[in-house]
């Protein structure tokens, strides 16, 4: 091609499988015979596992130890990744010689516009990524992608959402948003951007919702970036008043006189291990202590032998099992699926789940199921055969599924004839108190809300544009 376009090579720089593949120091030996041969090193880590793996398992520049000398064997420019969120760690790799590039998909996924807001000196604007990997799993299971800091990822063209410019303002004053979780932080972060006076009504004394809670677990303390992003976002609006400990019910809520309400309550989990394999509640004997993952983050831990059966097969049991371990609990995990954390296979962290929990000496049964807790053992079963066999333990933690608390919600819809002497003109509800789901699930709710509060009813119309392939004509 001559001069007429620039070339890239990409070289991983362990490919982390033996004789079989490059080591780093055979990936060095490569750069250096053919130091000046392209116009730039992209250089990354082996595996998409390898490269890209969640904030619970890789640090910020998490590949700088394999990158680091190489600048060294080349006059070429280097761009290399690492998740890179701070600036900070950015220019310490550019001004250390180590990159000339920062690459950042996951970061530019949850903020598009880093580079403008460190230029403009606007670091705390900066949605940095929490590295839960949500954006991988649209690949992963062929669906739309979705990122937990930024809810218009994907959306941009087919809804029209800028990532940083909101919407007209509506004809309406005033929202009453109940419950400061990351659904509830992200509609009233975006409704008074739009420019609504917004009334934030939070039950306990911490804004979060179950983001305040997770965080706290081991490895998820990143996720705690999807509250402290929006509660600074909301410091800063004039239009915007926060109340704590104000657990409203329906009289309080239509005293008020807001306009609209938005329901953000959250939601629970089961203790009767509804989910997966029961969708009723199964026989369990009162002199079992059984606690679910809210006990655990309240900081109410079982003793002894610890059965966690996990129905959930995402992250939660597995992150409960290292808690649980690590406190000194001899940890048993049940799992009818054949891997454990199942769906974390979307995340690329499955593996490294498995093995964590393996090395700390967690008891891991997969296959197998939970019919029945008794007051000194559980009943598990085998999901092929349905055989039996006895599990002892002093306690059981039940990761099933969660219910909606829902029932702010319900009261006032019981009683809608109210709404028009209030002045209320819409109630919705959003986020896990309409259907628990993942974080990213609840802020772009959040958000969703606020882009379409005062918009044109369209029916049955569909509310995005649909991208057609068709073929070319000659």
């Amino acid at each position: 091609v001559g001069d007429t376009m620039g070339i890239t090579l990409r070289v991983s720089l362990d490919e982390t499988i033996g004789d079989l593949g490059l080591s780093n120091a055979e990936v060095r030996e490569f750069i250096d015979m053919n130091r000046n041969l392209p116009d730039l090193w992209d250089l990354a880590h082996g595996t998409w596992d390898d490269c890209s793996g969640p904030s619970r398992f890789k640090e910020e520049a998490a590949q700088e130890e394999l990158v680091r000398g190489i600048h060294e064997l080349t006059e070429r420019p280097i761009v290399g990744v690492g998740r890179f969120t701070s600036p900070d760690v950015m220019a310490r790799m550019v001004k250390s010689g180590t990159l000339d590039f920062i690459g950042c998909a996951r970061p530019s996924i949850a903020d598009p516009f880093i580079p403008r807001k460190i230029d403009e000196g606007r670091i705390e604007d900066i949605r940095e990524c929490i590295g839960c990997n949500i954006c991988i799993t649209g690949d992963m299971t062929m669906a739309i992608s979705r990122c937990t800091q930024n809810p218009t990822f994907m959306e941009e063209w087919r809804k029209g959402w800028h990532p940083e410019i909101m919407n007209a303002k509506g004809p309406s004053s005033n929202v009453l948003v109940v419950g400061a979780g990351p659904a509830g932080l992200e509609a009233t972060r975006a409704l008074a951007e739009r420019g609504y006076d917004v009334a934030l009504a939070e039950a306990t004394t911490v804004l979060g919702g179950r983001v305040a809670r997770e965080r706290q677990l081991p490895g998820l303390s990143a996720w705690g970036r999807v509250a402290d992003y929006r509660e600074y976002q909301i410091s800063q609006k004039s239009n915007v008043e926060v109340y704590f400990d104000s657990e409203l019910d329906a009289d309080s809520i239509l005293e008020f006189e807001f306009e609209h309400v938005c329901v953000a309550t959250g939601s629970r989990w089961r203790r009767d291990g509804v989910a997966r394999q029961h969708v009723v509640p199964f026989p369990t004997e009162d002199t079992m202590p059984i606690y679910t993952p809210d006990d655990l983050m309240d900081g109410k831990l079982p003793e002894g032998r610890v059965v966690i059966f996990d129905d959930d097969h995402y992250y939660m049991g597995g992150v409960l099992a290292e808690l649980l371990q690590g406190r000194g609990r001899e940890v048993t995990i049940v799992t009818p699926s054949a891997a454990l954390s199942d769906w974390t296979r979307n995340t690329l962290e499955q593996h490294e789940i498995h093995r964590r929990l393996a090395e700390l000496g967690v008891e891991i049964v997969l296959n197998r199921g939970v019919v029945q807790v008794t007051g000194s053992h559980v009943i598990s079963d085998c999901v092929f055969t349905g055989q039996t066999r006895d599990l002892g333990c002093d306690a059981v933690v039940m990761v099933s599924s969660r219910i909606e608390r829902n029932e702010v919600y319900a009261a006032l819809k019981a009683r809608e004839a109210d709404w028009p002497d209030a002045g209320v003109k819409s109630v919705r509800i959003i986020g896990d108190a309409e259907a628990p789901g993942p974080i990213a699930w609840a802020t772009y709710a959040g958000h969703r809300y606020a882009r379409e509060l005062d918009g044109k009813d369209i029916g049955d119309a569909l509310p995005f544009r649909r991208e057609i392939a068709q073929l070319a004509e000659d």
